[in-house]
């Protein structure tokens, strides 16, 4: 790589931007969404208003295969090598930074992607920043960033506006079946119950399948990718928040988190829609989901599989004995958060893409043991998964990073074409018709923030 990195970070400045105070990432968002033509749409990481929004591009990774993973790694380790950084802040996010999508598997055809942006805005804790990144040989400087933040955020009237994330238009659209229609796919789903009860050579030990389906949205006028965002943002505050390239949505489920030498995961695994909670009964979700042995093992098998995989880079590992229930606004889950502190191998941590390589396919949305659930899946979903379940986040030249799992979420194909994505986890007690169920429930997110039915 012949290119430098060069990233100066600075604190956010209202005056640099003629006075303009942005409240949060999805203030960002909207502010950008109302100016840019669609050619080089914002990225985002978003939760309980804080996180980060990336604002065009400097660099980009691209790689497909088995060794995607450690290919971006070493590409990212090179652009640092020869880094040029500022930063006086030192917190998770500042500095070198890139956001990154990687495909769900090694077959897929889909290239998993680094992206560094130009520009990218960061709030936590209170503390709001601005981070200019170049490889073009430019210097950045503080007041270039906010005069290059505040071109990107004014419109063409030269005012500034925000659009609230209920003002996106409606649109019309129909939704049609994917690789499999509905009864197709109950047919996989019982192949994999047989394949779990029978065993044999093929199927030798199967405890657990996630299948994944999915649908496509067919719009009558172009999607507005920011206002999808603002949607999921702001109705689904609990969960992340992301958009890399064409793929968005909110996910409540976090691969890993590293800050520092500590790293965390959530795991969720055992849903119940919500609307079939009868009026009344306030502790329906505790009852249905910790009181069935069915959603309690299949949530188990979720949480060994990433404590065994997470063991070996860490000195003191932890979980809580019972999953707790997380609310969210479509469905209930169980829900384990792990917590880990990660092991010196000498003098080095591992980074969060480190750990993204070693903790990707989870049981939560793969199945156990992996490999066996991983062919058996290429044989009953007849669809590439592209990005969907694979992880998806930010990472920074410290090595710290948050990637989610990419749920809840969908790929715009082009700007009348959204492909949607949705699983469920299938064990021995499954049903098909339940399991169908279960994915028109985790579709429900996307098709509200693409203004469909929902």
């Amino acid at each position: 790589m012949t290119a430098t990195l060069r990233a100066l970070t600075t604190v956010l400045d209202a005056a640099a931007l003629g006075g303009l105070s942005l409240t949060g990432p999805a203030d960002v968002l909207a502010r950008a969404g109302d100016s840019m033509d669609g050619t080089a749409e914002p990225l985002c990481w978003i939760r309980r208003g804080q996180g980060l929004v990336g604002l065009g591009e400097a660099a980009r990774f691209t790689g497909t295969g088995p060794d995607r993973f450690a290919d971006a790694e070493q590409w990212w380790r090179d652009v640092l090598a020869a880094a040029r950084v500022t930063d006086p802040l030192r917190l998770p996010g500042t500095g070198a930074a890139a956001f990154g999508s990687f495909a769900f598997s090694k077959t897929s055809a889909h290239a998993s992607t680094l992206i560094v942006p130009s520009l990218l805005v960061g709030f936590r804790d209170g503390t709001a920043w601005l981070t200019q990144l170049t490889m073009n040989g430019a210097a950045p400087t503080a007041g270039d960033a906010h005069r290059q933040l505040r071109a990107f955020l004014a419109p063409a009237s030269g005012e500034f506006t925000t659009a609230g994330p209920g003002s996106a238009r409606t649109v019309t659209g129909v939704v049609e079946a994917g690789a499999l229609d509905e009864a197709a796919w109950k047919e996989s789903v019982a192949a994999g119950v047989a394949a779990i009860a029978t065993g044999g050579l093929d199927h030798a030990g199967l405890e657990k399948i996630v299948l994944a389906r999915d649908v496509v949205a067919r719009l009558a006028a172009p999607v507005c990718r920011v206002s999808i965002l603002q949607r999921l943002s702001a109705q689904y505050s609990e969960c992340w928040t992301y958009g890399v390239d064409g793929l968005v949505g909110a996910t409540p489920e976090m691969l890993i988190k590293v800050d520092g030498d500590m790293a965390k995961a959530r795991v969720l695994a055992g849903t119940l829609d919500r609307e079939d909670a009868p009026d009344g009964v306030p502790d329906f979700a505790a009852t249905v989901l910790a009181g069935s042995d069915k959603q309690r093992r299949e949530h188990d098998f979720a949480v060994r599989s990433l404590t065994r995989q997470l063991a070996p880079f860490a000195t003191d590992l932890s979980f809580p004995p019972e999953p707790f229930i997380l609310e969210l606004p479509n469905v209930w889950h169980l829900a384990s958060d792990v917590h880990a502190r990660l092991a010196d191998n000498d003098g080095h941590l591992p980074t969060s893409l480190a750990l993204v390589e070693a903790l990707h396919p989870t049981a939560a949305v793969c199945g156990t043991p992996r490999e066996s659930a991983g062919k058996l899946i290429l044989e009953l979903e007849h669809m590439d998964r592209g990005p969907y379940a694979g992880p998806v986040g930010w990472l920074d030249g410290a090595g710290n990073g948050e990637w989610g799992i990419a749920l809840r979420g969908a790929v715009i194909e082009d700007p009348t074409t959204v492909r949607l994505y949705a699983g469920a986890g299938i064990v021995a007690a499954s049903d098909p018709a339940a399991e169908l169920a279960e994915t028109w429930a985790k579709f429900r997110p996307m098709l509200q923030a693409l203004g469909l039915r929902g």
